[in-house]
């Protein structure tokens, strides 16, 4: 159909975590969470400890997580879609 009315569709890797910032973003969840003096011992406590920690990203780093989307689908046509060092 997409063809038929001459609409192009994008090569784009099925599931590309290089390629997505949330991914970087969870990552750093994850390790503020870790290195938190007590870890969180609810499934309450960890959505507060999550909130708590996403509320403290500096915008500065999501800027530059989208600033450097270039860079990263640079990297991964470079590989052909296969692994980054991102």
């Amino acid at each position: 159909m997409l063809e038929a009315e001459t609409i192009k569709r994008m090569e784009w890797p099925a599931c590309s975590p290089d390629l997505n910032p949330i991914e970087h973003v969870w990552d750093i969840l994850g390790r503020r969470i870790a290195a938190r003096p007590r870890p969180p011992a609810t499934v309450r406590d960890l959505e507060i400890a999550l909130l708590e920690e996403w509320n403290s990203i500096p915008q500065s780093l999501i800027d530059n997580l989208i600033a450097f989307m270039a860079n990263r689908c640079a990297a991964v046509l470079a590989v052909r879609g296969d692994h980054t060092p991102y």
